[in-house]
């Protein structure tokens, strides 16, 4: 849920307090666990993208895949190659490459391991493309306006700019406050 840090504390004993505000209503959450330890984990927030983006992007994938005649997981898996900023490169050992590749992979049709030569001996290198089900808003929006253009390159039909303005991946970021 999206919260706001307002304050940190230590006490003399050395234990820590933390302070959030929070945007979602917590009160059944709180009767729940309030003499219950739990487990927490604080991260930045990242506007998620939106539910008619993603079904719209996997519209727009059926469309070119039958139009080139390909599979639709293929276009998809070509498409996320073309995101910026949803891969990282990681040097493992010769003998761990298989199973980097196999347990990433399994994550979804998206998620792509490719292995290419390292300089470093015994160690391969692995370009790990992470799939659109962690994409936030902007990456979302890069992903749709790339298939949008391939589909129009192809003579395929999409939403007009008006529509497109109407997902949530589209809205300025005062237009979503509002």
């Amino acid at each position: 849920m999206k919260a706001r840090l307002i304050d940190f504390s230590r006490s003399f004993e050395g234990k820590q307090r933390v302070t959030i505000e929070l945007e979602t209503d917590f009160r059944e959450g709180w009767q729940a666990l309030r003499d219950s330890e739990v487990e927490v984990s604080i991260k930045k927030w990242r506007k998620r993208r939106s539910m008619d983006a993603n079904a719209y992007a996997w519209v727009l994938i059926d469309k070119i895949a039958a139009a080139i005649g390909a599979k639709k997981e293929d276009v998809y898996r070509l498409a996320i190659r073309e995101i910026g900023g949803v891969s990282e490169i990681v040097c493992v050992k010769e003998e761990a490459v298989g199973r980097l590749c196999e347990s990433w992979r399994r994550q979804g049709i998206g998620w792509q391991a490719e292995p290419f030569p390292s300089k470093l001996k015994g160690c391969v290198n692995v370009m790990l493309h992470y799939g659109s089900s962690v994409y936030d808003a902007e990456q979302m929006r890069q992903l749709i306006d790339n298939l949008v253009s391939d589909a129009k390159l192809l003579g395929i039909e999409t939403l007009t700019p008006e529509q497109l303005a109407a997902m949530e991946i589209y809205k300025k970021e005062e237009e979503r406050a509002c």
